[in-house]
Order: C-alpha cells, then sequence, then structure tokens
C-alpha cells in the first residue's frame, strides 16, 4: 500500500501565535512579513553573518541573536554597525529574535521594518530560545500521514488498531476504555515524524473525543467516560492488526505460535512494531492487546520470552543428551 506522505509549513506569524507566550516573545518590528513561510526547523545563531560571512546565513530560517551578537554590535561604531546590521537583513531570512532582553538598536528595528522581517525580542536565554523555537519548528513541520484504524493509550504506550471493516476494531476500543485506557483517535489518525526515530499520533480536530460504534452511532467518549477516557496526541510506539481466521493470512496450525520471528512496518521512514491477533469466537480480544502490549514494553526493556524459552529448551535438550 502506498503512503501518501503530506508537507508542512509555518507562516512566522502562527510560528507566533504558536509560540509566542512560552517564549514571552514581543514583535518589535516587520510585522508586514509575518505571512512568511518558515519551510525548515532550523533555527540559527549567526555570529558570522555580522561579520560578512552571509554564505552561513540561510533563508526562510529563524536567527536568533544572543548576547555575544548584540556585545559585538555594540562595540562597533554607529556607520560599522549599520554596515553589519544591513547585511544581515539583507539575506532572505523568515524573521530574527533577539534573546536574552537584549535593547534592540535602532538600525536593526529600521532594517527590519524595510525589509518587512518580522523583528522578536526575548528575555529567555539565547540557548534555551533556540532549543525551544527548534522543538515548536519541528512539530510544526514534520511531514506526516494519515492512517486508518483506533487510536488508543492502553498501559502509557501508543497503540494502533488496524484490521479490515467490521473486525471489530471500535467494539474492541470501546472495551479497553471502559478498562482504563484513553481514546486518542477514532477512524482517521494524523502521524508525524516529529524526530528521526519518533511519531506522533494525532486526533483531527473534527473527530476529537468522537468514536463510531456499529449498532450505537457516534459516541462523544469524554462525556461518556470522562476527562481521563481520552487524549489528543501520543507517540506511536505498536500497531496491533486483527485478522479474522477464516480470512486471515495464515489457517491455525500455521501460525508462528512463539512468535519469533517479530513482525513491524514502516511508516514515514520510521519501523513501527506489529502484532497480529487472530479473531475468532470466544478469544477475549482486550487481555490479549493488554498482554501484548505488556510483552512488547517488556521486549523494549530487553525481555523477551519466546527467546527465554527456546534458550531453556536448548540447555534441556543440551543436557539430556550429556
Amino acid at each position: 500500500m502506498t503512503e501518501h506522505v503530506t508537507t508542512h509549513d509555518i507562516t512566522v506569524s502562527e510560528l507566533f501565535r504558536r509560540a509566542g507566550e512560552r517564549l514571552r516573545l514581543s514583535w518589535v518590528a516587520g510585522r508586514g512579513g509575518g505571512d512568511k513561510v518558515l519551510n525548515s526547523d532550523t533555527v540559527q545563531k549567526p555570529t558570522l553573518a555580522l561579520v560578512g560571512h552571509l554564505n552561513f546565513i540561510h533563508p526562510n530560517r529563524v536567527q536568533v541573536l544572543a548576547c555575544a551578537e548584540m556585545d559585538y554590535l555594540r562595540r562597533l561604531s554607529p556607520a560599522d554597525q549599520a554596515l553589519s546590521i544591513a547585511n544581515l537583513f539583507s539575506t532572505e531570512l523568515a524573521a530574527v529574535v533577539v534573546a536574552n532582553g537584549e535593547q534592540v538598536p535602532e538600525a536593526m528595528i529600521e532594517a527590519a521594518e524595510r525589509g518587512s522581517t518580522p523583528l522578536f525580542t526575548s528575555p529567555e536565554p539565547g540557548p534555551a530560545l533556540m532549543s525551544l523555537l527548534s522543538h515548536i519548528m519541528a512539530q510544526a513541520l514534520a511531514p506526516s500521514t494519515v492512517l486508518h484504524g483506533v487510536f488508543l493509550e492502553v498501559s502509557g504506550l501508543g497503540v494502533l488498531i488496524t484490521g479490515d471493516p467490521a473486525v471489530g476494531k471500535s467494539e474492541l476500543a470501546l472495551e479497553l476504555i471502559t478498562r482504563g485506557h484513553r481514546l486518542v483517535a477514532d477512524d482517521a489518525l494524523e502521524v508525524f515524524a516529529v524526530s528521526p526515530d519518533t511519531l506522533e499520533g494525532r486526533c483531527p480536530s473534527l473527530l476529537l473525543d468522537f468514536m463510531e460504534v456499529r449498532g450505537l452511532g457516534v459516541l462523544n467518549i469524554r462525556r461518556l467516560f470522562g476527562e481521563t477516557a481520552v487524549k489528543h496526541r501520543k507517540n506511536l510506539k505498536l500497531i496491533i492488526h486483527l485478522s479474522p481466521v477464516e480470512n486471515g493470512d495464515k489457517p491455525w496450525q500455521e501460525l508462528d505460535r512463539l512468535n519469533m520471528a517479530a513482525s513491524s512496518r514502516v511508516i514515514l521512514g520510521i519501523e513501527i512494531a506489529e502484532v497480529r491477533i487472530p479473531v475468532a469466537v470466544g478469544r477475549n480480544l482486550a487481555v490479549l492487546v493488554e498482554v501484548a502490549v505488556r510483552n512488547h514494553t517488556l521486549k523494549m526493556r530487553g525481555f523477551h520470552s519466546a527467546e527465554e524459552f527456546a534458550e531453556r529448551q536448548r540447555i534441556a535438550i543440551a543436557e539430556s543428551e550429556e
């Protein structure tokens, strides 16, 4: 199945809306550039740009000026200071942030207004500001795709339940919710690659709190089970695929009963563990999912039950041969 990947961008105005309060940003000048688009999550600290090395400045990035850069500007004569600032703003910057509550030179405000380059100030220290900005931008610009299934937090782990229509995904999810687990998204899940090895699942705003169950219709899980029964986002760590026995990939007798061969699925270039559970009359799927989650948690900690059992068999066979 082909994966449809969506790339995202964010305007400076949107970044200010998301991060302004958290980073205590003040928009000093260049409001005309609020629609500038950020297409990289890289936040730069352009010390070299102030002394003329413009090849170190990249377009559509956020530039941070901290204590070292502002001290350098203050040591310059008014003419040299104006030249350095003009060099910095001559590149296609998305925005400039002056950290540490530093006073902004008038020449910088004029350059920002002249080029419609958003200029912000913040009392936050430079390193902390850069780290938080990078994190917020990485979250906003992460590539994404949409997966179909029911996404829950089961025993603290993000679990996506998949399977054919009418296999019982929603009914299983409802039973898990009654057992104290939490719903994130039903039917459609937005998955974002927020780091090289992390997928974050988010519920589309239109579907927040709602789940459809055949025979009952659309249910508001928050109103039925309370605030603790829902969550808006969670990192995806495990996929559980429900396979009807009569239409399954393998008949019962051919299933890997020891589950020695780990299965996985690659999403946005990141490998996610997958467990296939055969669906048949009389099987308590909620218990099986809970145990599958516990077993996966053990595997992440380095404990593999099937391998331990196989090793015990090898030792017993070796002792009997002796």
